[in-house]
């Protein structure tokens, strides 16, 4: 489900009579992102509800934005007018964007929720087939995770069923764990290549809790 997102004079509340979390999600792809969360949320709908912000943008763009939403939300909901989003999470990834520090201060300062993958999101995809330890370029996880899922940005339907497997999901989410303890240990800083976030979005979808 999506919403527009063109600017604080337009933006709705969300008014719908569900007492389930309601996330809204700003996400850094219009495509690949969008496709998985989407099918993600579609087998695993029964405890929260997902809707997607129309604004894609660079990582601290859609922070700013997702600040506006939250902002804008709760003045509304005072006013009775609708109910806010309980939560909300921007998805992107490193690629090679400026401002992340400020992105990452900015989202703490305000309460949003972050999903970052170093150096892509398919890095996250080939934690669901593989150990991945080293450092490596976007290019680099994009064809590896090219030849697993046999697609490219589009994901395909036999790719989304491969990254919605429970025992894959499973994998890929204590792959990635490992990975921060590694970096924890060896004095890397936070996210470093390779690392990635975008399991806790997944999980709050399918149990309703994080």
């Amino acid at each position: 489900m999506k919403r527009g997102g063109s600017g604080p004079p337009n933006r709705r509340v969300n008014t719908a009579g569900d007492s389930r979390p309601n996330l809204l999600i700003f996400s850094e792809g219009k495509v690949t992102e969008v496709q998985y969360i989407n099918d993600w949320y579609k087998r695993h709908r029964e405890l929260v509800t997902v809707e997607f912000d129309d604004y894609h943008g660079t990582p601290f763009e859609l922070v700013k934005q997702a600040v506006g939403a939250k902002k804008e939300e709760a003045r509304a909901e005072k006013r009775g007018r609708g109910r806010a989003h309980s939560h909300y999470w921007c998805i992107f990834d490193r690629d090679e964007h400026p401002y992340l520090p400020e992105t990452f201060s900015l989202a703490e300062a305000h309460g949003i929720h972050t999903a970052y993958t170093n150096p892509c999101i398919e890095l996250w995809f080939l934690l669901h087939f593989q150990e991945q330890t080293a450092s490596l370029h976007r290019h680099v996880a994009q064809r590896i995770a090219k030849d697993y899922l046999k697609c490219d940005k589009n994901l395909t339907p036999r790719a989304l069923s491969f990254l919605a497997e429970d025992e894959r999901f499973s994998k890929a989410k204590d792959r990635a764990l490992k990975l921060d303890v590694k970096h924890d240990g060896d004095g890397s800083p936070p996210a470093s290549n390779p690392s990635s976030g975008v399991w806790k979005l997944m999980e709050l979808i399918k149990d309703g809790k994080e």
